[in-house]
This record gives C-alpha cells, structure tokens and sequence, in this order.
C-alpha cells in the first residue's frame, strides 16, 4: 500500500467509494456521520450506479481507515475504488 492509496488527499478530485447501502435515508446518515470525521468537507452521492457510490472530498489528509470505521459503525461497508487519473 501506499500513501495515495490508505488516504483522502484534499482536492477537487475527491475518493470514490462504493457502498452496500442503497436507500436515500441510510446514505443520509452515512453522510451525517462521515461529515463529523476532522477534514471531510463534502460528502457526494449517486445513486444511479449500482452498487451506489459516493465521493468524499477532504480540506486535509483523511485516513480511509477513519470513514470506513465510521460507515461500519452504522452498518454498511465502504470501498475505495481505484486511484484517480492524472
């Protein structure tokens, strides 16, 4: 592993991440919950790809590790998917 791959880097570009949740009310509270994590600024979903997906976007450097925990927490799971292109 490396730093780009265990981290949210801040940016425009964001992390995406899939998730096994698929209704409105349980991405809300991953979103409630997500926004609380020190550094995460915007929590994006979209719901018209399956599984469904969200982005994060950070002001620092945030852990995977620390939203994955989070998402956990309430009962789903988040996966990052692959590096961004440059």
């Amino acid at each position: 592993m490396n730093f780009l791959s265990e981290n949210v880097i801040p940016g425009n570009h964001g992390k995406v991440f899939g998730t096994d949740a698929i209704r409105q009310v349980d991405l809300n509270k991953m979103r409630k919950a997500t926004l609380e994590i020190e550094g995460v600024k915007d929590f994006l979903f979209d719901l018209e790809k399956f599984p469904a997906e969200f982005i994060i976007h950070t002001s620092k450097v945030v852990e995977i590790e620390a939203i994955q925990k989070v998402i956990k927490k309430i009962g789903f799971h988040a996966i990052p998917k692959g590096l961004f292109e440059l």
